[in-house]
């Protein structure tokens, strides 16, 4: 049996909401076979507190969680990625650091909820929703038979994921 660990690494630009989500779902849904870390082009320093709370409603384990910068992650003593994975479309248009050992690359874009204006319930579902979203591609990526798929086609696989619309 494999028991490879694949680090992925989530980035958005401010890597306070839906970097900070993806990190958390996948180190509880994948803690057998990824280790997950997030950051952001230009962090905010913070966790959105809507973040915490969706995450903790869910019952997460939020411990260690910070906004952090990418170039953290472009370090040569920083664990080597094999996934990175944008979630905002910000994110995705900057240009990267060279990331050692040329991890495969994609992007899933989900909608900012911290954009969404309006009153506290309105932009808690927002935030629950890009939760929701974000753990299912999470799932998706999960049940790929990783070590069975070449490099190209993995490759191909996770960008296509990346341009499902989460209901």
């Amino acid at each position: 049996m494999d028991k490879t660990i694949y680090n992925v690494l989530f980035i958005c630009t401010g890597n306070s909401s839906r970097s900070i989500m993806a990190e958390v779902i996948m180190n509880h849904l994948g803690r057998e076979r990824f280790k997950a870390y997030s950051a952001g082009s230009h962090p905010r320093g913070e966790v959105h507190p809507m973040t915490l709370e969706v995450l903790s409603d869910q019952c997460y384990d939020l411990g260690g969680l910070r906004s952090k910068s990418w170039s953290e992650f472009a370090e040569p003593d920083a664990p080597q990625m094999d996934f990175i994975m944008t979630v905002c479309d910000q994110a995705a248009g900057e240009a990267c650091p060279a990331w050692p050992g040329q991890p495969i690359t994609a992007h899933w874009g989900f909608a900012d909820p911290t954009k969404v204006e309006g009153d506290r319930e309105k932009q808690l579902r927002a935030f629950s929703h890009a939760q929701f979203q974000i753990a299912n591609r999470i799932r998706l990526l999960m049940s790929l038979p990783i070590e069975k798929i070449d490099r190209m086609s993995l490759q191909t696989k996770l960008r296509e994921l990346g341009q499902q619309r989460d209901a």
